[in-house]
């Protein structure tokens, strides 16, 4: 018989922005929702 156990350590912790990361994901962000109501506002249109 042959019992093979494996154990895994997984460690999970909150990732910190620097100023650079932080203005860019604010303007991925700000360009995302623009095109998204740019596309809501065309659905409407038609």
């Amino acid at each position: 018989m042959t019992l093979n156990i494996i154990f895994f350590t997984i460690t999970i912790k909150k990732r910190e922005w620097n100023l650079e990361e932080a203005v860019h994901q604010e303007m991925i962000e700000k360009l995302y929702e623009q095109n998204k109501d740019r596309q809501i506002s065309m659905y409407h249109l038609m």
